[in-house]
């Protein structure tokens, strides 16, 4: 017999109580932990048919219940089979949202360089990864187990781990309640010393798998992915004299095709906390040597969760400063409403 959305909270409520306490559970106890707004009298009920189908036990007759072996595989397996599809959904909108964002920021570069008359870039956004969103584990093998970690930004990094021996569905049910109970929301600064002993004695002879897990979160929080960085627009550097000679526009050009140059740009205007506006360097000023007879204008753009990129445009000293202000203004406020589209 399939169960009902009743039946399944209230299952679901009387196993997750009984792991964390070790105690049977009472119908007072579930009324607090469903969303049903049902009294206790519905949940005995209710609790009764569950007891009746097999998916929980009352050990003595006044004590409350405890899951069987039916009620543990059905919460196991509901609970898998729903973070399975929130992974899978969560990596289609990304693939989906990467895809259409290359192309924007593609198009944004071209657009810009024909509106400028001046070369043009822009960074695919970075996301500032520093807390962690939920963690799944799952069973590849009898000794390996799959870690999918998801972080800020909704970045998904999946981790092999090696295991010692099988590990039972329940034993895997309460890691996974172990792990993202205490550490769902934290940056990797609020995981310290004392909160990964508690875990690890927690996890008892499974300490060695939380162990593996922290690192593998450690290392999804910090890791740098490569910058991507979408130019347009370099040969119009010859339609400036001052920059048309043969050594300043291959200085130029090649910034723009090795992209060396371009990646300290980014990194420069990004590491800035405080830089969320328009910033303009004029020759001199600029933080790239092969661009010391230019002016640089750069903006740092904003979209959800933290995820920043920076645009750029490059041209003569004597470059129309206003409109590319003006230009790049605007650009910051459209861009966040294009990907949203």
């Amino acid at each position: 017999m399939e169960l009902d959305e009743r039946k399944t909270k209230i299952l679901q409520a009387v196993i997750r109580n009984y792991l964390e306490t070790g105690e049977p559970v009472g119908s007072r106890t579930i009324s607090k932990y469903t969303d049903l707004n049902l009294s206790s009298a519905t949940i005995r009920n209710e609790m009764a048919d569950l007891e009746e189908l097999g998916y929980i036990l009352q050990p003595h007759t006044s004590a409350g219940r405890i899951p069987s072996d039916k009620g543990y595989r059905f919460y196991v397996d509901y609970m898998m089979e729903k973070k399975d599809k929130e992974v899978i959904e969560m990596k289609e909108m990304l693939v989906e949202k990467q895809d259409k964002m290359e192309l924007l920021l593609k198009q944004v570069a071209k657009v810009l360089a024909q509106n400028t008359q001046y070369a043009t870039m822009i960074s695919a956004p970075q996301t500032k990864r520093n807390k962690l969103k939920f963690i799944q584990l799952s069973r590849v093998d009898y000794n390996q187990l799959l870690a999918v970690i998801v972080v800020e930004g909704n970045v998904i990094k999946n981790n092999i781990l090696p295991v010692r021996q099988e590990l039972t569905d329940e034993t895997l049910l309460k890691l996974n309640i172990l792990l993202n109970t205490n550490l769902n929301g934290l940056s990797i600064e609020e995981i310290n010393l004392g909160m990964i002993a508690a875990l690890k004695q927690q996890a008892g002879i499974h300490s060695d798998i939380v162990g593996e897990v922290l690192d593998a979160v450690a290392e999804a929080i910090k890791a740098d992915e490569d910058l991507e960085i979408y130019t347009s627009g370099a040969n119009n550097i010859f339609r400036y004299p001052e920059l048309a000679d043969q050594q300043k526009a291959s200085q130029l050009i090649n910034a723009f095709e090795e992209k060396e140059t371009l990646n300290e740009l980014v990194l420069e205007t990004l590491s800035d906390e405080n830089n969320t506006g328009i910033q303009i360097y004029i020759g001199e000023e600029a933080p790239m040597q092969g661009m010391k007879d230019c002016s640089v204008v750069t903006a740092t753009y904003e979209l959800e969760e933290g995820m920043k990129g920076t645009i750029g445009i490059i041209g003569p000293k004597r470059m129309d400063y206003d409109k590319v202000v003006g230009t790049l203004k605007t650009l910051r406020q459209q861009l966040d409403e294009l990907y949203r589209k």
